[in-house]
C-alpha cells in the first residue's frame, strides 16, 4: 500500500463507492454493445467504436455530476491530468477485443491528484469482475476485500506483457520489446498477452498475475491499474524504475519480489535506443 498524494483532500472510499455505482449502471449497455464495429479511425490498427463515444459521454457526465471532479477521457479529452484532482477514463479498454467479442475488455476509471495515482476502478462486465481500491488499500473485487499481494518470484508467476502487432522504430522499438518478452519468457512460469492494459494491471493487483510490462504511455490506460497495484501493496514505476505518474512513458508493475526481478530483466536488455533500426523488417514487432 502507498500514501495518498500530498495535497489530496477527498474521501477516497466515498469517491470509489460513487464511481462504482456509475460504472455498475452502464455495465448492461457495455455488454449489449459487444461486437460494435470500428467507426472512428485513430491510427494504424487503432480505432474507436460508437460505443466508446457513447459510454464516455455518459460516464464522464455522471461522474462529474456525482463527485464534482472533472473527467479527462480517451475520446474527448478534458482538463490536464497532471494538475489538481481529475478522473481519467477509458470507456472501453481493449477496443479491438471488444469489437471482436473477446472478453478481455472493460472500463477503466482512475483518480489522480497532480498526476499521482489516488484510486482506480477496473470494471470487466463480460466476466462479472469489478476491481477497485485506493492507494492506501485494500483492493476489492465485487465488493470483497482481497489480501495484500504475496511475496513470490518470477518462476512461480504469470507475467502479462503488452501485445505486439507490427514493426516500429518508435519510443520503444519492436526489437526492444521483443528482447524483454524473450528474457521474461525464459524466467517465468507463463507469459500472458491479452491486448488490454487494464486486464494486465488490474489482475496484477488481484495477484492473478505476478507482474505486468506495459509499453504504452496513455494515462487513461494506466492510471486505474497503477492505483490498484499500489492498493494491493505492489510497486509501480516506468520501465526505468522511476515512480509512475501520468507523464510516464510506460509501466512496470509487480508484487513483492516479482517487481525487482522484472526490473532486473528490463535493465539487462539495454536501452530502447540500442534497438533502433529499419522499421518493419521481418521479425520486428511492436505494440
Amino acid at each position: 500500500m502507498a500514501a495518498l498524494p500530498t495535497g489530496f483532500t477527498g474521501d477516497p472510499d466515498r469517491l470509489l463507492a460513487t464511481a462504482g455505482a456509475v460504472l455498475d449502471a452502464v455495465a448492461p449497455r457495455f455488454i449489449e454493445g459487444v461486437g460494435a464495429p470500428a467507426s472512428v479511425a485513430k491510427g494504424p490498427a487503432d480505432f474507436a467504436t460508437d460505443l466508446d463515444l457513447e459510454l464516455e459521454r455518459r460516464i464522464a457526465g455522471d461522474i462529474a455530476d456525482a463527485t464534482g471532479i472533472p473527467v479527462h477521457g480517451e475520446e474527448f479529452g478534458g482538463p490536464p491530468v497532471d494538475q489538481g484532482t481529475v478522473w481519467v477514463l477509458d470507456p472501453i479498454d481493449g477496443t479491438f477485443n471488444y469489437s471482436a467479442g473477446f472478453p478481455a475488455t472493460g472500463t477503466l476509471l482512475g483518480l489522480v491528484h497532480d498526476g499521482r495515482p489516488v484510486a482506480g476502478l477496473a470494471w470487466f462486465p463480460l466476466v462479472a469482475d469489478a476491481i477497485s481500491g485506493h492507494v492506501e488499500g485494500p483492493v476489492y473485487n465485487r465488493g470483497e476485500a482481497l489480501a495484500p499481494l504475496p511475496e513470490r518470484s518470477l518462476v512461480d508467476s504469470m507475467i502479462a506483457v503488452g501485445s505486439f502487432s507490427r514493426g516500429s522504430n518508435g519510443h520503444f522499438p519492436g526489437d526492444y520489446r521483443f528482447a524483454i518478452l524473450g528474457e521474461v519468457s525464459r524466467r517465468v512460469a507463463r507469459v500472458r498477452q491479452f491486448g488490454s492494459t487494464g486486464v494486465d494491471l488490474a489482475y496484477t493487483a488481484t495477484a492473478v498475475f505476478g507482474g505486468a510490462v506495459v509499453f504504452g504511455h496513455h494515462p487513461w490506460d494506466n492510471a486505474a491499474g497503477a492505483a490498484l497495484v499500489l492498493a494491493g501493496g505492489g510497486t509501480v514505476t516506468d520501465l526505468a524504475g522511476t515512480e509512475w505518474h501520468t507523464g510516464s512513458d510506460s509501466v512496470l508493475a509487480g508484487g513483492p519480489g516479482v517487481y525487482d526481478e522484472l526490473l532486473d530483466i528490463v535493465a539487462s536488455v539495454g536501452a530502447p535506443s540500442d534497438y533502433r533500426g529499419e522499421p518493419g523488417h521481418p521479425g520486428i514487432l511492436s505494440y
